[in-house]
């Protein structure tokens, strides 16, 4: 039976843990902050209890914490260990990540999501690289979890997901703007059902998905666009689109900030 601890548990860990569990793995979370024991899950008292006999380490604890959560897993976990870090950070974070691991002598997978957790769970499809991607989805794709394995080391799952930032964060930050215009101009449901139409079966939810992700989970994108461009530079590829992109994100941000500050 597999054990997989699970490093952080907010939105995506809880959804990661309870579907584990319930596909037959044994799952330890740690999160000093959050309680989820009355799902069933069992929570460890530290990082290295979590991680301790652990056969996949999970990190979901967000970018800004990434490299600090890896270096006491790492310190804590054995050769036969998989550290996973699911977390969306820039290339340059997972190679670090990455090199430490390589010091440990523990497989890391850099392991990019490609939709909201919520959707669907643990069953959310995944793109892995990295020198321990082939072992994490051997591990976890018995469990339901779809894994791509992509060539290269850490790194690259990060990149190949920040290419497809560029559209996915660009059509939301577009829907954005032809609603609002459309709002201006008293024809806002005209302008949801033409979208709608446009992108076929779904559409709708498509639409209302996008613009209430945009709002909700506006800070941490704003970090992912703007991982994005500095992708796209170092490609030396056309930017214009997602630098409005990035205009968009810190304009919602900056109001949100006003609000708070306000109220």
């Amino acid at each position: 039976m597999t054990t997989i601890a699970i490093l952080g548990l907010g939105e995506a860990g809880r959804l990661y843990a309870t579907g584990l569990r319930a596909a037959g793995a044994v799952v330890r979370g740690y999160d000093p902050s959050i309680d989820i024991s009355g799902a069933g899950v069992p929570q460890a008292a530290s990082v290295a209890e979590a991680v301790d006999g652990a056969d996949v380490v999970l990190s979901l604890v967000g970018a800004p914490a990434a490299e600090e959560a890896a270096r006491d897993a790492l310190a804590a976990a054995r050769g036969e260990t998989v550290f996973a870090d699911l977390n969306t950070a820039a290339p340059d974070v997972k190679r670090r990540i990455a090199a430490e691991a390589r010091e440990r002598r523990v497989p890391m997978a850099d392991v990019a999501v490609l939709a909201p957790v919520p959707r669907a769970g643990h069953r959310t499809r995944l793109v892995a690289s990295g020198d321990g991607a082939q072992r994490f989805a051997e591990h976890v794709t018995p469990l339901g979890v779809p894994v791509e394995v992509v060539a290269g080391e850490a790194g690259e799952a990060a990149r190949l997901k920040l290419l497809r930032t560029v559209f996915m964060k660009g059509l939301a930050t577009l829907i954005l703007e032809s609603v609002g215009a459309a709002r201006a101009a008293g024809a806002e449901e005209w302008m949801r059902e033409q979208l709608a139409h446009e992108l076929g079966p779904g559409g709708r939810d498509l639409v209302e998905r996008l613009i209430d992700g945009t709002y909700r989970h506006a800070v941490r994108r704003e970090i992912e666009v703007r991982d994005a461009l500095e992708e796209l530079e170092r490609l030396g590829a056309a930017d214009d689109m997602t630098r409005a992109t990035l205009a968009w994100f810190e304009r919602i941000v900056a109001e949100r900030d006003a609000d708070s500050a306000d109220g």
